[in-house]
């Protein structure tokens, strides 16, 4: 039993002019795709895997054309070296977009389904944020997506459709795939599984499941990208389509009927709200997310918004993470740790974003082994600044441990996130999130809406829709 691995993983807003390169992705090749944490589930299993190449990239901007072109291209020719296999597992995302094409994921399915013929088994496992074309259900026989965000279950969801490919194989079964798309687009920060009513939606899922129901699945979508695949969508797997088809219009009708009760979850507002609130906090750490430009949802993560904010209101004891710029980080790497110096900091890489100009003291300095990975902490005023020469998060306990900082420490803690992060969020003594601007706001319906389908709500009103179950062209009666 040979099953050959890989795929591609990443999430694209449409609003950024920032177009990922080859430098952005992670790319692991062969048994190196085997060892990595995410892939932990491959380890000692009796099937003959196959690692041919997986590429992962922080969210952000479209896929560069030649980008795409060359990590397909290399996936490709691996799985071309690999066959004869008995089976296909792609790691994919669903919100990745690729500069002049609409359904990016959809193409590189549909040329692994062209190399490998129309009786091999192709399973895939997908972020809850992608969005599924009928162009990608028609060409695979085995789903599965996250069921959590924040994305806790991602080790699970994949060894799931890991499971079912083994499954069929074993028993020599031919499952298929049900897609019911619902015309509703939602931010992820308005429909975490931590809140209702998505906490409900999803954990009903399992009950639907059976002999015949392998696997349900509501997939939220990805808002940021204004292409034609846009929308959330129910998809099931399963051995019987009418089994499936009820399953999935269920699923769909769920989400529909609770469409008016999604909200954020914690405490939010403008910006300058956040902040009064924050200054009254008699307890700590306050951490206020910086939503509009969280570089995990696709924003560039180099606006300077609440810095300025807190210079302006001299505040003191706050630490922000971080802001994407790789000239400050040259500047204060040239400078050296204890210089004094002024920074321009903010819109590196998108114009449209906020600068400051600040005399900044440096803390110390993160040189990463290479240039792009250099990080510096500076203190301007009260406020201790984490730059970052290349697009990344700080959600993560040991982001700020690997630079000498404690995020519970310090009475306002800033990073650029939506809802917070499993790590961070039991540290909130307040939770607040600031709507603030960026590449993914939460101004929802103001955002670019030229593609998306008619009656998308909140786009359009769609007061007639009612649950379409649309088999897989694969799937037999």
């Amino acid at each position: 039993m040979r099953i050959a691995t890989g795929g591609i993983h990443t999430e694209c807003s449409t609003s950024s002019p920032v177009l990922m390169q080859p430098a952005d992705f992670r790319v692991l090749r062969g048994d190196a795709l085997i060892a990595d944490p995410h892939f932990a589930f491959l380890q000692g299993d009796a099937a003959d895997v196959v690692p041919l190449l997986h590429a992962r990239a922080v969210p952000g901007g479209p896929l560069a054309r030649a980008t795409y072109d060359a990590l397909k291209a290399e996936f490709m020719e691996r799985l071309a070296a690999a066959l004869p296999v008995d089976a296909v597992y792609l790691a994919l995302h669903g919100a990745m977009h690729v500069d002049g094409m609409w359904d990016a994921e959809g193409d590189w399915i549909a040329s692994v389904r062209d190399m490998v013929g129309p009786d091999m088994l192709i399973g895939c496992s997908f972020d809850l944020h992608g969005n599924v074309s009928q162009s990608i259900v028609d060409r695979i026989d085995i789903f599965a997506a996250y069921r959590t965000a924040p994305h806790i279950d991602v080790a699970d969801t994949m060894a799931a459709t890991w499971a079912m490919l083994r499954r069929a194989l074993h028993d020599g079964i031919r499952p298929g795939v049900v897609r019911v798309p619902v015309p509703l687009l939602l931010p992820g920060e308005r429909s975490s599984t931590e809140d209702e009513p998505a906490r409900s939606l999803y954990a009903a899922l399992p009950a639907l499941e059976g002999p015949d129901v392998w696997r349900t699945d509501l997939m939220i979508g990805y808002v940021w990208a204004d292409e034609p695949r846009a929308t959330a969508c129910a998809v099931v797997t399963g051995t019987d389509r009418d089994a499936a088809m009820a399953a999935g219009k269920a699923i769909a009708q769920a989400f529909w009927d609770a469409r008016d009760d999604f909200a954020f979850g914690p405490v939010t507002g403008p910006l300058e709200e956040m902040l009064a609130i924050a200054a009254q906090a008699t307890t700590r750490p306050v951490i206020l997310a910086d939503s509009g430009d969280n570089p995990t949802g696709g924003g560039v993560g180099d606006r300077a918004d609440v810095l300025s904010a807190l210079i302006a209101a001299n505040w003191q004891d706050a630490l922000v993470a971080g802001i994407t710029d790789a000239p400050a980080v040259a500047a204060c790497m040239a400078a050296g740790v204890g210089a004094v110096l002024k920074l321009t900091i903010g819109a590196s890489l998108d114009p449209a974003g906020i600068q400051v100009q600040a005399e900044a003291t440096v803390i110390s300095l993160h040189p990463g082994g290479a240039p792009a990975m250099a990080q510096a902490v500076v203190r301007i005023g009260g406020i201790t600044l984490v730059l970052a020469a290349r697009r990344r998060p700080y959600h993560d306990i040991a982001d700020f441990t690997a630079l000498g900082l404690d995020p519970a420490g310090v009475a306002l803690l800033v990073v650029k996130s939506g809802y917070l992060s499993p790590q961070l969020a039991p540290l909130a003594d307040p939770n607040l999130m600031a709507l603030t601007e960026g590449v993914v706001n939460q101004d929802i319906p103001r955002l670019p809406n030229r593609h998306r389908a008619p009656g998308t709500l909140p786009f359009e009103a769609n007061p007639d829709y009612r649950p379409d179950p649309q088999p897989s062209a694969r799937f037999t009666a």
